[in-house]
This record gives structure tokens, C-alpha cells and sequence, in this order.
């Protein structure tokens, strides 16, 4: 099994940054992909952006450019920095690993990001 972390959401302005991160316990997760998702009220769970244990990067659309994931294996750990933060990144942000390539295995409990306009 494997517990996953996250820390690091809270209120920023528009325009702000927030670094997430998201520890993981119970076991080594350097060969999983790992992602980060957000949901927000009345929308469904998307994806944000994932890393492949290769250090293979996809973001979706709306956050590139804005939002940089990165894992530090050593750590057992994920980050998500989001910068140039808007109104519409207000959501729970989970993080969540994927060992097999497919829906993800495991996830966390979830960080509030909120951003004011």
C-alpha cells in the first residue's frame, strides 16, 4: 500500500504562486507515474499534469506554462508549482500514482487551492 500526502494549498491572490507537494509512505514510488488532478465544486475530477517515472511530462492545456511538475525520487515526493495562478485553478487538488500504466492506483486526500480574483 501506499499513502500519499499532500500539503501546501491555501488563498493566493490572482496572479499568485503556490507550491504543492505530495509525500508518499508505505513504499518506494520512483517507478509509477504520478499526477496531480483537481476537482472543482459541481465539475468532475481532471487531470492537471503528470510525470512519468522517466521524467516524461504531460500538462493539460490550461496550465501550461503556468504549472511545472517535478518528482524527487530520493524523497518520495511530487511537486506541483503553479505559478500565474487564476480564479479558475480554485479547486481540491489530489496527487495521485499510477503503477501499471493505467487509472491510478493510489491517492491522496486532497489540498484546498483557492484563488481570489
Amino acid at each position: 500500500q501506499v499513502q500519499l500526502v499532500e500539503s501546501g494549498g491555501g488563498l493566493v491572490q490572482a496572479g499568485g504562486s503556490l507550491r504543492l507537494s505530495c509525500a508518499a509512505s508505505g513504499r518506494t514510488i520512483s517507478s509509477y507515474v504520478l499526477g496531480w488532478f483537481r476537482q472543482a465544486p459541481g465539475k468532475e475530477r481532471e487531470i492537471v499534469a503528470s510525470v512519468a517515472w522517466g521524467g516524461v511530462t504531460y500538462y493539460t492545456d490550461s496550465v501550461k506554462g503556468r504549472f511545472t511538475i517535478s518528482r524527487d525520487n530520493a524523497k518520495n515526493t511530487v511537486y506541483l508549482q503553479m505559478n500565474s495562478l487564476k480564479p479558475e485553478d480554485t479547486a481540491v487538488y489530489y496527487c495521485a500514482a499510477d503503477q501499471n500504466g493505467g487509472k491510478p492506483d493510489y491517492w491522496g486526500q486532497g489540498t484546498q487551492v483557492t484563488v481570489s480574483s
